[in-house]
């Protein structure tokens, strides 16, 4: 029998039978040049899905990981909120055993509600976030000051705020303005005095630092004023309250664990969130793209896949005389349907590692020489160049798709093509 079907098959047990012939008709050289061309043709398409997959599936988490180092100067690493009320005593014994935990560095308790601010005619409602004095301890925040001014929260009799840059621009101030910010906020508890409006409301001023913020975020950048506590307090007739507690943990400290033990700690009265869920509406868009994507790709994938069952077929054709004469030393017919199987197989699993590797090494391509840019304009994006990040779970996540979806390609199309053969 020809192949070199001789004598290794009479000494090798059936388990490993299949496979050998398998690497055999797919390796060796065939009787018509026309098989190995489809056959090459079969692994290049899976390659190009799998190096699709790839590299989608890693712009998607360079945008996640932009978006991420955008928030970290900004949003705490860990941030504790009540979950009943919207806000909480600076002196609960909870937070206070918080604030005395091995795991926290800085503690930073924050007031965060919504008021007017006016500016010479300007007006705009905005969210006030009144910080303790450690913020700048807890946070990344001078890192993103635009001015010649300084991070200053109060001084003396002076309250400062600093603006979000958008915002600035919105009330036409720059990062130093002389004319203080009047803020206007409801009392708590009242009714709005339709006679006198104005006697329903809190009012206070801010003076400029001469700093404005730019996290490049518009919920930020056009909504935020960045003042004291106290200040915040006294705005919002919350005297001793805060609406959260900003956390940053000591260096060393798995955020991750942090956040399960904390949790544990406080119970059901607080809420312990890191960075991703303190920004969970951003994120949860983000993953659902990057989901449809995955989906459709794998059906792209399948197409290519079909391809497969061609040379298959093709395959199973020239190799008729084979066939009979496996069946003539014993092989079953599932046995002969398992080596062409396995050939579908291996020819999947060729593409899919060739695919990984292209589309690994086009992601560090981008990464390393940001070829495929995000315009033709300097200056109108974040970033010049498409971010891009590879996972060691998407890899697996596409590898782990390419086997099953070659799977369920090639089964029941190679059972019908074989039963067709031997009957």
């Amino acid at each position: 029998m020809g192949n070199g079907f001789g004598s290794p098959l009479l000494w090798r047990g059936w388990g490993r039978l299949e496979f050998f012939i398998a690497r055999r008709y797919l390796f060796a050289k065939k009787s018509h040049h026309a098989i190995n061309i489809i056959s090459g043709i079969s692994v290049l398409g899976v390659a190009v899905a799998t190096m699709a997959m790839v590299v989608t599936l890693s712009v998607f988490n360079g945008f996640q990981d932009l978006v991420a180092d955008l928030f970290t100067a900004f949003d705490a690493e860990l941030r504790v909120t009540p979950t009943d009320g919207q806000t909480v005593s600076v002196k609960d014994t909870a937070l206070l055993r918080l604030k005395k935990s091995e795991m926290v560095e800085v503690y930073t308790p924050v007031l965060e509600g919504q008021a007017l601010v006016v500016q010479e005619g300007r007006q705009q409602v905005v969210t006030i976030m009144g910080v303790a004095d450690n913020f700048t301890k807890q946070s990344h925040i001078e890192d993103i000051l635009y001015g010649d001014g300084s991070f200053i929260l109060h001084a003396d009799v002076l309250e400062y705020g600093v603006l979000g840059i958008q915002l600035a621009q919105q009330l036409g101030l720059q990062a130093f303005f002389e004319n203080p910010l009047q803020i206007y906020a409801p009392k708590h508890g009242e009714r709005v005095n339709i006679g006198n409006p104005l006697s329903s409301f809190n009012h206070d001023e801010l003076q400029s630092p001469g700093v404005v913020f730019m996290v490049r975020q518009s919920k930020y950048d056009a909504g935020y004023i960045i003042t004291s506590l106290q200040f915040a307090q006294r705005l919002f007739d919350r005297e001793g309250r805060a609406s959260s507690v900003e956390l940053k943990l000591k260096e060393g400290i798995n955020p991750d664990k942090a956040k399960q033990q904390l949790q544990t700690q406080l119970g059901g009265r607080f809420k312990v969130e890191d960075r991703y869920e303190q920004q969970n509406d951003v994120f949860r868009v983000m993953r659902i793209e990057k989901l449809i994507s995955y989906v459709f790709l794998s059906f792209i994938l399948l197409v290519a896949c079909f391809n497969i069952i061609g040379s298959l077929s093709m395959l199973m054709i020239d190799k008729r005389q084979d066939i009979q004469t496996l069946r003539s030393l014993g092989a079953t017919d599932a046995q002969i349907c398992t080596i062409f199987r396995l050939e579908g197989h291996i020819i999947s699993l060729a593409g899919a590692l060739l695919g990984l590797v292209l589309g690994a090494a086009l992601c560090w391509i981008q990464q390393e020489y940001g070829l495929v840019t995000m315009g033709d304009t300097e200056g109108n994006f974040i970033i010049e160049t498409y971010p891009v990040s590879v996972y060691l779970t998407d890899i697996l996540l596409v590898l782990v798709t390419v086997l099953a979806v070659g799977w369920l390609a090639i089964w029941y199309p190679v059972r019908h093509l074989a039963n067709r053969i031997l009957d």
